[in-house]
Order: C-alpha cells, then structure tokens, then sequence
C-alpha cells in the first residue's frame, strides 16, 4: 500500500469491538432497506397503479426504475467512497434514501413516483456496498465470516421479506406506508453512522484526473441493458425500434466500457482484478446464484399476482416460505466455519458440497 492511501485509513483497532458491531450493525439497518424497498412494491403494484390511476405498463416502471438506478450506482461505489470516505457516502446516500422515501409516499401521479423512485435507486444504492467495506475492515479471521454470513443472511432475507411486508401495509394501511416505513430507520442509520464509523478518510484530489467518460459508458451501457431485458418481453423484444436501439447502445458503450476500463492508468471499475483466478472464479459463482436466487424471488409476485390473481398478502406470505430456506444458510456456514475454521479459507468445499460433489482439497 502506497504511503498516500496508508495515510487515508483509520487504524480500526482504534475502536473497541463492541462499538465496532454497532456500528456494522446500524450500516446493516442500511443495507435491510435499500435491498427491501427492491421487491416491497412488487406485491402491491396492482395498488399502486389503481392509486395513481396508471397502466399495467407504466406501473412496472416503479420497480424498474429503481433497478436501473441502482445497478447503475453499485459500481461507482468504490471511487465515491475513496473521493467521500466510506462514512460520509454512507451517510449522504442514506439521508438520500430517506427523503426520496417520503417523495414516493407522497407522489401524486406515476410521473413523479417514477422519478422518485429512480432517485431513491441512485441515491440509496451506495448503502449496500459500503457495508461489505466495512465488514472487511473491522473484523479478522472467524469475526469476519459471521460478519459475512450476517450479509448473507440479510442478502437472503430482504428481497424475499419484501413482498410480505408491503401486502401485509397494503392490506392493513395504504401502499404509501411501503415507503414511509423507511423514514426512522432511515433517519436512525443518517445519525449513526457518521458518530460511529471510521475506517477511512476523504480524498478530493480523485476529481482531478477521474474517469469520467468510464462513468457515463458505464451508466449508458447498464441503464439501457436493463432497459432491454426488462421491457423487451413487453414490446416483442427486436421486433420493437426503441429495444433494438437500446441492445445496440448497450453493446457499443459496453465493450467501449471494456476497453476504456483495461487502457485508463486510474479507471472508475478496475477489470483488470478479474485476471485473478479466484476473484473472477468468485463473480461467477455470485452472478449464476443471484440468478437462481432473485430471478424466482423477482418473477413469481408477478406469477400470482397477473395469472393466480392473488391478493398482496397473499402473494407475500407465499414468497416469504420459499426465502426462510435461503436464510438458513448462511447461518449453517457461518456456525460451520466457526467449529471447522478450514473451511473459511476454502470455500471450493462449500461450493461444491452445495452441488453434493465429494472434493478432496488435498488432491487440488
């Protein structure tokens, strides 16, 4: 490490490990609400559209736009946390949260709910990496990987919780409280963060020299991607002029992206990482298990609610008992780490126990 970026970082021994969980803690209050607001709307479009008098294509765009939004933002955490620090990018991407939550609760046509949302997505987003940071940072060995497990159950458990917690406040209140339900946590997690976390200090001289032309193909190439894989079913896919011009501007900026990422000396997302075999082996295994994971968490409201016809409630109740499973394990790793330490340094065994494949790390 370089003696400028040593000089950025906050020793976290300096912190006793009881203020060190509480403060992971409040970041994972966080971290629960960004990754719930996600699928809390989708039990309750139906709702939502009747309450802004909106189509059943124009209320899709409540979640879509805060997707796009966020996928955008997740990347370009990394530099906004170096330029901000860690602390104060939380901080302000929470206070973001927080007050677009309150717009959304107050929108008054599909218009204004889906710009709120966008800004919710964008603002918001920044929570949920930060929080792995910080986990990083203040904890070693066997504290790190319930730490991690913590993360995973809590990656699990939002997503799938959502759809019950927003029909059982449709049900009972009114839809606006899927988004007012946000604001004490949102409010806890502005004021907490900022006392309690140190793990690194501002650098404002990243402005200077920054990857902005990085940025802008990275935000064209993932906004009009998502764009295209969430309303090409919609609109017949490349039958559709709008689709098939955003599949190509998607292509072009993304393989520009590629190119701009392996040839800038500082770019905004470092691909080059991806030479190591363990850390692209890692993003594989992330990427086809969030597909296994979110893609039935994400399709099935849609499921019964358009041809099952099920009430928000209803919808919720019936995703939440498929995600209690996901929960569990995380927790099982994490209580099996602690007993076996082994297998926190090699995580190819649970991998491929997962699969029920007898492995042998001694004959790797």
């Amino acid at each position: 490490m370089s003696a400028t970026a040593a000089d950025l970082l906050v020793a976290p021994g300096e912190l006793p490990l009881p203020t060190k969980i509480f403060a992971f803690a409040s970041m994972c209050v966080g971290f629960f609400i960004a990754l719930l607001d996600i699928q809390i709307v989708s039990a309750s479009l139906a709702d939502i559209g009747g309450g802004l008098s909106a189509g059943s294509d124009e209320i899709a765009w409540v979640q879509t736009s805060y997707l796009i939004a966020e996928i955008v933002v997740i990347p370009l955490s990394g530099w906004l946390s170096r330029l901000m620090s860690t602390r104060w990018l939380f901080c302000a991407s929470a206070v973001g949260f927080t007050i677009t939550s309150m717009l959304c609760g107050w929108a008054w046509n599909i218009e204004s709910m889906i710009v709120f949302r966008a800004l919710q997505g964008f603002l918001g987003g920044s929570m949920i990496p930060t929080v792995f940071t910080t986990a990083f940072i203040y904890f070693n060995n066997q504290q790190r990987v319930i730490a991690a497990a913590t993360i995973g159950c809590i990656s699990s458990l939002a997503p799938t919780l959502g759809p019950t917690v927003g029909g059982w406040i449709t049900d009972n209140y009114s839809w606006h409280w899927l988004f007012f339900i946000n604001l004490v946590p949102g409010v806890f997690v502005s004021i907490v963060v900022p006392l309690l976390v140190r793990v690194d200090r501002p650098n404002l001289s990243l402005l200077r020299g920054a990857d902005y032309l990085g940025m802008a193909l990275l935000a064209v190439f993932l906004g009009c991607l998502e764009y295209t894989l969430e309303e090409g079913p919609r609109w017949d896919w490349f039958g559709d002029d709008t689709i098939r011009a955003t599949a190509w501007i998607s292509g072009i900026s993304g393989v520009a992206f590629i190119w701009r990422s392996l040839t800038f000396s500082q770019p905004v997302v470092d691909l080059r990482a991806l030479s190591s075999r363990n850390f692209s082996l890692g993003c594989f295994f992330s990427f086809v298990t969030g597909i296994g994971i979110f893609a039935t968490i994400y399709l099935t409201p849609l499921f019964l609610a358009r041809v099952r016809g099920f009430s928000a409630l209803q919808i919720g109740e019936a995703v939440f008992s498929t995600g209690v499973f996901q929960v569990c394990d995380p927790i099982l790793y994490g209580a099996g780490t602690t007993h076996r330490p082994s297998l926190a340094d090699d995580v190819r065994y649970v991998v491929l126990r997962a699969e029920h494949v007898e492995f042998h790390p001694d004959h790797a």
